[in-house]
C-alpha cells in the first residue's frame, strides 16, 4: 500500500514559499521588479476603487495582489529552476520525478565514470530515454540501451532525447513541454505492465565487459580452471 502523504502545516508552507522567493530572487534579476509591479499596480487600482466607490473593494484588491504575486512567483521560479538545473548531472531525472502525472522514472539505468547517464522514463507516451553528458558517449549508451529494451517493450513507442543546447539536442527547459506534447499511446494498464517488465530487466545485474579483475574472481577459480 502507498504511504499516505504527510500533511504540510501552514507554517511549513509559508517557509517553503519563503525559500522559493529567496532562490528565485538570487537566480532571476527580473523577479524583484516584477513582484513590485504585481503589488503596486493592483494596489493603486484598489485605492482608486475605494476612493471612488466603496471599502468593499479593499479585500478584493488584496486578493488580486496575492494572486498576481503568486503568478509571478510560479512563472519566474520555474524559469530560475530550469536555468539552475542546466548542465547539472541528473537534472533531467529530477525534473521528471517532480512532474505531475503517471511518470515512472529510473535514474541512471546506464552510466559511465565521466558522469554520462541514461535515465529511463515510462509513461502514457511509451518508453522514454533521456541522455545527459558528452553527446558522443551518450549516443553510444543510447544505442546499447535501445537494443536492450527493444527485446522487452514489444510494440510500445520508444522515444529518446539527448539533453543539451547543440543542434539536435533537447534543452532541459523544454523537457516538460516536449514530453507532455507526445501522443498518449498506452493505457494505465499498459504502463503498469510495461513498468513491471522493465523493472525485472533493469534489476538483473550486468557483468562488466572484458576480463574479470583478479580481486573479483572467486577464490580458487584459477586453480580449478588449470586442473581441468
Amino acid at each position: 500500500m502507498a504511504k499516505p502523504q504527510e500533511k504540510v502545516s501552514f507554517g511549513q508552507r509559508l517557509k517553503q514559499i519563503g525559500m522559493v522567493f529567496q532562490f528565485t530572487a538570487k537566480q532571476d534579476r527580473w523577479f524583484a521588479p516584477l513582484v513590485a509591479a504585481a503589488v503596486l499596480i493592483p494596489l493603486a487600482l484598489t485605492v482608486v476603487a475605494v476612493i471612488l466607490w466603496s471599502w468593499i473593494w479593499l479585500p478584493i484588491g488584496i486578493l488580486f495582489i496575492l494572486l498576481a504575486v503568486l503568478i509571478v512567483l510560479n512563472l519566474r521560479s520555474n524559469k530560475a529552476m530550469m536555468n539552475a538545473a542546466e548542465g547539472q548531472p541528473g537534472a533531467a531525472a529530477q525534473i521528471m520525478e517532480n512532474m505531475r502525472g503517471d511518470w515512472r522514472v529510473t535514474p541512471a539505468v546506464s552510466s559511465t565514470t565521466q558522469m554520462d547517464m541514461i535515465h529511463l522514463v515510462i509513461g502514457r507516451p511509451g518508453v522514454i530515454l533521456l541522455a545527459e553528458g558528452n553527446p558522443q558517449r551518450v549516443r553510444s549508451l543510447l544505442g546499447q540501451e535501445k537494443r536492450r529494451l527493444s527485446k522487452v517493450i514489444g510494440s510500445a513507442p520508444l522515444h529518446d532525447y539527448v539533453i543539451g543546447q547543440d543542434e539536435g539536442e533537447l534543452p532541459i527547459r523544454k523537457l516538460r513541454t516536449t514530453l507532455l506534447r507526445l501522443p498518449r499511446a498506452l493505457s494505465g494498464k499498459d504502463v503498469n505492465s510495461l513498468d513491471k517488465r522493465l523493472k525485472a530487466l533493469t534489476a538483473r545485474p550486468q557483468m562488466p565487459k572484458g576480463a574479470i579483475p583478479k580481486n573479483m574472481r572467486p577464490p580458487g577459480a584459477f586453480r580449478q580452471s588449470r586442473g581441468r
